[in-house]
């Protein structure tokens, strides 16, 4: 479990031995990820998406998925697929990023699951990633919003990283007034000390004998 402040988060990495249709013969592995927000995450409740997964739904699932495949190599993962679940115990805002850092520590633990049993062979991370969101309100760069920042946010954007600071994902969007390249960069700046703050707890959760 991933908490960001009030935003609290289970992550779940399961293998299959299998890939999906586009995938058989070629070699390779697959990494996909399923997201959702339980009924009471939120102030009021949730309707379950039991009818499937609806735009904001599958918007964070692909982000997911794509932020994870950027630091797995796939051709090593052989007839495999990793499934991501993250599932969102209580919302305050910034959900999807926290699912992406909670994610990778369930990624590295189900990597290093499938080396101890002989199913791969070697470290199939290519580097570490985790992700964060910052925004501008009054004037004034904030990092980690919660749901009362983001919804005041005159500018809010999600950032992807890897651990050798190179950028998976930017999404940003002015709520009013356009932002210049002056707030763009401070955002930056201010989510890179965020990131690395996160890779930091990353790292001591993946040395704990607990992991």
């Amino acid at each position: 479990m991933i908490e960001m402040g009030e935003t609290k988060v289970i992550c779940t990495a399961s293998v299959e031995r299998r890939v999906p249709p586009f995938l058989v013969g070629k070699g390779t592995g697959w990494l996909t990820a399923e997201y959702a927000m339980l009924p009471r995450s939120t102030h009021s409740r949730t309707q379950r998406e039991t009818r499937g997964a609806k735009g904001r739904t599958q918007e964070i699932q692909r982000l997911i998925g794509r932020s994870l495949r950027a630091v797995v190599n796939l051709d090593k993962l052989g007839v495999h697929t990793l499934w991501i679940d993250c599932d969102v115990l209580q919302a305050d805002g910034g959900t999807r990023t926290a699912s992406i850092s909670g994610a990778y520590i369930a990624v590295a633990d189900a990597l290093s699951h499938m080396r101890a049993k002989k199913m791969i062979d070697g470290d199939l991370l290519l580097d570490s990633i985790a992700a964060v969101s910052v925004g501008i309100i009054e004037n004034v760069p904030r990092l980690d919003l919660c749901y009362a920042e983001d919804s005041a946010a005159e500018v809010d954007m999600n950032i992807v990283m890897t651990g050798s600071n190179r950028f998976i994902e930017l999404q940003g969007t002015a709520e009013g007034d356009p932002f210049d390249q002056e707030e763009m960069d401070a955002m930056l700046s201010l989510g890179k000390q965020g990131i690395q703050q996160i890779k930091e707890a990353q790292e001591a959760a993946l040395a704990s004998p607990l992991a």
